[in-house]
Order: C-alpha cells, then structure tokens, then sequence
C-alpha cells in the first residue's frame, strides 16, 4: 500500500469516529446535549485524536527508523572481500541502493518480473543481461555481492512497507475503539481533547529545533564520511578546487580557501553597495520622509525582495555584466574581460539586500520612543544631529540585526552567483576577474556525475558545514558587539 493511500486511510478511520463518538455521546444523554459533560463535538475530536496521532506518530517512527535496520541488514550481507581497494562500505552501499532502483525500474517497464528481481537464486548473469536490456545498469563493475544485496533490498524495504501498513491500521482501529468504549455523558471529553491539543501543540513547536538538530546531525555524519576518505588538512589548507568526476574523485583537489574568498569577496562588494544605501533609505523614510511619500516609497522599496534570484541572475548576466565590461573592458579601462566578476555579482546581490536592510531598519528606528526625540530637540539639537547621537545608537542592535541577515542572506545567495561571477575557485584581489562561492559549488557538486558516496559528492556536507560554523562564529561576534556597545535606557 502506497504511503498516499495509507494516510487517507487512517484519515477517514478518524472521521468515521468523530461521527461515531459524537452519535454515542448524544445516545448514552438520551439526546439532551443538556446532560452531557462537553460538547458534541468534544466526543468526537476525542476520538478522531486517539485514533489519528498515534497511527501518525507510528508513521513517522517507522519511516525514520526503518532506513537505518534496513541499511544495517544490507550492510552485514556484504563481506570485506567485497569492498575494492580505495573503495568503503559506504559506497558499495550507495551502489546496492542504485542496483535496487534500477531493478524497480525494469520491474515496472515490465521487462523483469517481480519474482525474478526479487529471487536470491537467480542466475547473476542472467539479472544483469536482462538489466542492460532494459537499460537499468547504473554502476559498470557490479558484482555478485551487490546484486544479492540489492535484491535483499527490495524484500525488506517491501516487507517493511507492508508490515507499517498493517501496524497504523491497527493503531488507528484500537486508538478509535479505545475512544468510543470510554465515551459516555459523563466523560470529561472537553478535558482530554484539551490536553491532547496541548500536547500537539508542543510537538509543533519541537519541530523547528529537531529540524535543526536533525540538519546538523546531517553534515557532522556526511561531514565525518568525507574526511575518512579525503584528507582534513588537504581541504581546510588546500589553495586549489579542481573536482575530478572520473572514478572515485581520488585524484581531486578539494581546498575550500578559494571558495570561501570567494564567497567572502561577493558578500562584502554586496553589503558595501547595500548597506550605506539600505540604511539612508531607512533614515529618510522614518525621520524626514511625509506620510505621502512613505506610504508610497516603503512599498516599492520592498518589491525588491520579492523578485526570484534567477531574475536578478539573468539581470547580471545580461544587463550589469556586458555594462560593466563596456566601461572596465577592453574598450574602456581594459582590466574586465568578461561579464562574469565578482563586482557584477555583487552589485546585483547588493541591489537586492536593500529592502532587507531598510525595511527592517527602519521599522527598527520607528520603534525609538519619540520621548527621546524630543528631549534631543529640546536641548537644541538639529534633525541630523538627533539622527546620528540619538536614534541610531539607540537603535544599533537592530540595524546590526538588519545587517546580519542581508549578511546570511548574501553568503547563502546562489543563483546570482551561479549567472554573474562564474564558476572559477580562485584567490585574486581583481574585482573584476570570475570567482564562485562556497554555496554554488554545494549545488554543483551534488548535481555532478559522481558517486554521491564519493568524496567529490560527499563534499558538499563539508563545505555546507564550514559554512555553518562561519556564519554561526559571525553571529556570536556580531552578539557581543551589539551586547558591548548597545545603548541602554529607562
């Protein structure tokens, strides 16, 4: 049973007995809702709830849980002598899960039957013909060991996917019967339905923090893979970026320094052009803008970060680079010699970080007490004097927070990067020479042709995790500088 059928069934399992408990509630009261303890509808959410959030909650266990068994399972299935020389566990796992695919694939054209994919007896060089045929090979080396695993694979992940299905129905039955056995009129339904939404409710907000948790267990497991098979002090030292997709990538060069100048360059051009814009824009608009002009420039201001990053990537490609290659170019200064560079790139990042910087800038500075203000005019000073002594350091944290997200968002931006500086890892100070970032080459090296176990693949949770541990040390810094110097008042 699909996953999709599944849940629509323990869905209609939970509205069948809403209309069950709350037709049971009114029948044990006689039909006088007078007589019952809560409300109708309280009887039959009871029973909706105990019969909907266990079978879900089992869903999700079991989803999460089985990978790993079956993982573990395959994984003792395969013998030492299996693994190649400069090869792991890891991809020979990698390389049974494709073999799995590809005969799910032949079994679905048809040019498999279920049975013989699934057959552990089958003769190895008949699957594998028939493989070919239908052109289901993915890996040109596989071997016996691998095709035995991976159809070990399709058993358990099927056996699995039954066995889920039949254990949330039964959750969802017993949850609904359990319900219906202990509604009557004097059952406190209100209470328990009460306590259950309250429950569901924390769940909800524990999402966001397992997220996170769950996203960095995700680099530290891949991170930790791809430094058992690449050299830590290759990559965090190396002054080179030269991925080779050819065989295992072990003759590639990962060194992140060029791509971490990189994306550092093109931040620092993008905040240059976007802050001192982003922040005056703000300053005008809360201090010395009329309510006319406000209400009609805030807006339009806005519409900037609302338009997709591939636009503004075409915009830098076609527009900003040829205009900065006719002034920097060989008819003009001669040090551009092409429209990709750094400065295309981050004056186009620049233009759309300003709505992030002055919007939130200055609601940040609408938010001043206007007691201050006026104590400062009172004391003769000028509106610019008011501005610069008053308002702004009273606001200096949450421009600084205004900053920092343009920042995040800067060092994370891909697209633009992808259209308007190129694709070269390389250090130099020129501005106008192509360089890319640390974000781009993620998405090029998980697109790539390589094993996703490889390292050229798995390298990519690398320099996702240096990223997060840059950008994570760039908040705490930016934290305590706010904490030292932030105004503080009464």
């Amino acid at each position: 049973m699909s996953l999709f059928w599944l849940i629509l069934i323990v869905l209609a399992i939970a509205v069948t007995g809403y209309v069950l408990g709350r037709a049971r509630a009114l029948s044990s009261a006689g039909g006088e809702r007078s007589a019952l303890h809560s409300l109708p509808s309280y009887y039959g959410a009871n029973v909706a709830m105990k019969s909907a959030v266990p079978a879900f909650l089992l869903l999700i266990c079991w989803l999460l849980a089985q990978p790993f068994f079956i993982n573990s399972t395959i994984s003792d299935m395969i013998p030492d002598s299996a693994i190649a020389e400069g090869s792991s566990r890891g991809l020979v796992l990698a390389e049974v899960r494709r073999t799995a695919r590809g005969l799910d694939n032949a079994v679905a054209s048809g040019a498999i039957e279920d049975d013989f994919a699934s057959n552990a007896r089958a003769d190895f060089n008949d699957v594998t013909a028939r493989l070919k045929e239908a052109g289901q090979i993915v890996t040109s080396d596989i071997t016996q060991p691998v095709l035995r695993a991976a159809q070990q694979y399709r058993v358990l992940v099927a056996s699995g996917n039954f066995y889920m299905s039949i254990a949330v129905l039964l959750v969802a039955i017993a949850g609904a019967l359990w319900a219906l056995r202990e509604t009557n009129k004097d059952f406190r339904a209100r209470n328990t339905v009460e306590q259950g939404i309250k429950a569901i409710l924390i769940g909800a907000a524990s999402i966001a923090i397992l997220t996170t948790i769950g996203i960095v267990l995700s680099l530290v497991f891949n991170t930790a893979e791809f430094f058992r098979l690449y050299p830590a002090s290759d990559f965090f030292f190396g002054l080179t970026w030269s991925p080779s997709f050819s065989g295992r990538g072990g003759s590639s060069e990962l060194g992140i320094i060029p791509l971490l100048w990189g994306t550092f360059y093109i931040s620092v051009v993008a905040l240059a052009v976007a802050v001192p814009i982003g922040l005056f824009a703000a300053v005008y608009l809360s201090e010395y803008a009329s309510p006319k002009v406000r209400a009609v420039a805030k807006p339009l201001l806005e519409v900037l970060a609302g338009i997709p990053t591939i636009v503004y990537g075409l915009f830098a490609l076609l527009t900003v680079g040829p205009m900065l290659v006719s002034v920097f170019g060989d008819n003009g200064l001669g040090i551009m010699k092409a429209g990709t560079a750094v400065m295309t790139a981050g004056l186009v990042m620049g233009i759309m970080l300003i709505p992030f910087v002055s919007s939130l800038s200055d609601d940040i500075i609408n938010a001043v007490p206007q007691a201050m203000r006026d104590g400062s005019y009172g004391l003769g000073a000028t509106k610019s004097e008011t501005v610069k002594q008053v308002i702004l350091p009273a606001a200096l944290p949450g421009i600084v927070g205004a900053i920092l997200l343009a920042a995040s968002r800067a060092i994370g931006e891909t697209m633009i990067v992808v259209l308007g500086a190129g694709a070269a890892a390389r250090l130099s100070l020129n501005p106008f020479e192509a360089m890319t970032t640390v974000t781009a080459k993620i998405v090029s090296q998980l697109t790539g042709d390589a094993d996703f176990a490889s390292p050229v693949a798995l390298v990519a949770f690398a320099l996702g995790m240096t990223l997060f541990v840059v950008t994570l040390g760039l908040n705490i810094v930016a934290l305590y500088i706010v904490r030292k110097y932030r105004e503080q008042y009464d």
